[in-house]
């Protein structure tokens, strides 16, 4: 079966640590679905040489609120200790679907960014912030520009098209653009696909 390239697959989290003799590992959870995700038995995705893996849930629980898993394929902690920090993807069709007026990350990675009165602001680079927090990453030639994930300001989003529509408050997108930025990369087309807006994620 064809589950798409590793880009267009979801993160649903990252491997933390190790943790016992054989091999098991904790995961921070990048969904709000964790006991679904990380079940024994289940299948995740990895990446090997840019193409994902399919990697079999040989066990899995729940510690400090956090998964701990066992796969099939990691036995030992030194094998474990070379997943830290691996992503854990699913296919896209395995999302499940969201509410109205609530979008996935990589929905909206990539949109370009305009006024209500037509001034080109630039393109969504990635989405920051925690949940009912979440604030756009806007690169333009200038740097970058945070723009609040609201209604208020985001007063039309249409994620299929690409486009979006904000009515910024006075002064935000001036406060916005330094002239350069530090410590922030453009991860546009690799970012989590975590939904914004209302808290649900993969």
């Amino acid at each position: 079966m064809d589950h798409g390239s590793w880009q267009e697959m979801a993160v649903v989290g990252v491997v933390a640590r190790t943790r016992g003799r054989h091999g098991e590992v904790v995961v921070n959870a990048e969904t709000d679905f964790p006991e679904e995700r990380f079940r024994a038995g289940g299948t995740l995705f990895m990446e090997r040489a840019g193409e994902p893996v399919a990697v079999r849930i040989r066990d899995a629980w729940f510690h400090g609120g956090r998964p701990v898993v066992a796969f099939d394929s990691i036995e030992t902690p030194e094998e474990a200790e070379r997943l830290r920090g691996a992503e854990l993807r699913v296919p896209e069709d395995a999302l499940h679907p969201l509410p109205a007026n609530t979008w996935y990350e990589h929905e909206l990675v990539g949109c370009a960014v305009r006024t209500v009165s037509g001034e080109q602001v630039g393109t969504v680079a990635r989405i920051e912030g925690p949940a009912g927090a979440k604030r756009l990453i806007v690169g333009h030639a200038g740097g970058e520009v945070d723009v609040p994930l609201v209604a208020e300001i985001c007063v039309s989003i249409d994620a299929r098209s690409g486009s979006i529509v904000i009515e910024p408050p006075d002064g935000l997108l001036e406060v916005n653009r330094p002239s350069t930025r530090t410590g922030r990369r453009n991860r546009a087309g690799s970012f989590p696909r975590s939904p914004v807006a209302m808290g649900i994620r993969g």
